[in-house]
């Protein structure tokens, strides 16, 4: 029996029809979501998996050893699949020295990670805002403060009609809820995130995605936004205890089959396919996790040994090493609040770590030195 999507909406935009889809609420019925073998192994599997990460994150002295870095690879790798260039490299080199090469691109990557930051606390805090609309148009709010897109009405519902593909709504690709229809239609998925569903949290959570992205409630940044709503979900539903998840890397590798996949459960109510494709990115995101936790354990825990065997060494050169994970790109300035040292001390510091291949001057400048932990750098971006 074929399942009931939704509805369109069909009406006239300037002379011209345009047919807006209004998906049915969660959770998939009529039939409901099938959970046959194959996508029962690959929830097992992938329950596993994240199950590693999050023994990957809690083996090690400080959550920021790998925290940082994992988070912002989220942020970078979700905003290249909407257009933007920023390298992890350009958004690590900003925040130490406040230059980059393509300011708007890195902005928008900072401002993703400035939203995951916001969320997080507000949904950690007793007095905090609950997983809703509002927190995600607080979260929309942040993400596009002062790049492409903030005349948009940042933190806002949209009020006017958008659409996907195509030059207007009448010659779409696809076209999401008319404006009107959008606080019904956001009140029941915030219903749903918040009843006793029996579906597995880590399903709901890709369904979640589904739905906010059919119903694209902004003018911009919804995909973004959309992904950010799956980190929050596991986080807060304690399927891991950190974001480390960097899902929107598996989700660009497969970037056609991404769309093709939020298309087919529009147009045909393939929900079964949606989660058996939203299921392998969890695992071959949770599996890339966990090698890449391992190498940077290795790197950290060896250099630090070979630092502690270096002739001469300080306490505040093994300091810095351990707040590299955290500030991977470094300058003197930086090192100096960090460390809360005089000059020639953080400066002797610098120098022992680069004797050791720690750190490695990146600006080539005499002045205002840039120096990077690279190896650290170059095992996050796969190098």
């Amino acid at each position: 029996m074929p399942r009931i999507t939704g509805k369109l909406r069909i009406s006239t935009v300037a002379g011209e029809q345009v047919r807006a889809f209004l998906p049915a609420p969660l959770p998939p019925a009529q039939p409901p979501l099938v959970i046959d073998d194959r996508l029962a192994t690959l929830h097992a599997e992938a329950l596993a998996a994240l199950g590693k990460l999050a023994v990957a994150g809690a083996m090690v002295p400080s959550p920021q050893w790998f925290l940082y870095g994992f988070v912002r690879k989220e942020a970078v790798v979700s905003s290249e699949i909407e257009g933007t260039q920023a390298t992890l490299q350009d958004v690590v080199t900003f925040e130490a020295t406040r230059q980059a090469e393509r300011p708007h691109d890195v902005r928008e990557v900072c401002n993703y990670v400035d939203a995951l930051t916001y969320t997080r606390e507000q949904l950690a805090s007793p007095t905090g805002l609950p997983l809703s609309t509002r927190l995600l148009c607080e979260a929309h709010k942040l993400l596009m403060r002062g790049v492409r897109g903030e005349g948009k009405l940042p933190g806002e519902v949209r009020r006017s009609q958008n659409w996907i593909g195509g030059t207007r709504p009448g010659n779409a690709r696809f076209v999401p809820p008319p404006p009107d229809a959008l606080p019904d239609l956001l009140s029941q998925l915030d219903a749903w995130l918040h009843s006793a569903d029996p579906l597995p949290p880590l399903i709901k959570a890709g369904l979640a995605h589904v739905q906010f992205e059919t119903i694209h409630p902004f003018l911009d940044g919804n995909g973004r936004i959309g992904r950010l709503l799956i980190t929050l979900l596991l986080e807060h539903w304690g399927l891991l205890r950190s974001p480390m998840l960097y899902l929107s890397l598996a989700l660009k590798r497969r970037q056609q089959e991404y769309y093709e996949r939020l298309t087919a459960v529009r147009s045909e109510g393939d929900w079964e396919g949606w989660t058996v494709f939203y299921l392998q990115c969890v695992r071959e995101a949770a599996e890339n996790g966990v090698a890449v936790a391992e190498r940077l354990f290795t790197q950290l825990s060896g250099d630090r040994a070979r630092l502690l065997a270096a002739d001469g060494v300080t306490m505040p050169a093994i300091r810095l090493l351990d707040h590299l994970p955290a500030n991977p790109v470094v300058t003197l300035s930086l090192v100096l609040g960090v460390l809360s040292v005089t000059k020639p001390t953080a400066l002797k510091a610098i120098a022992a770590l680069q004797h050791a291949g720690i750190l490695k001057e990146t600006s080539g400048k005499r002045r205002d030195r840039v120096y990077a932990y690279q190896p650290y750098l170059d095992i996050l971006t796969g190098n």
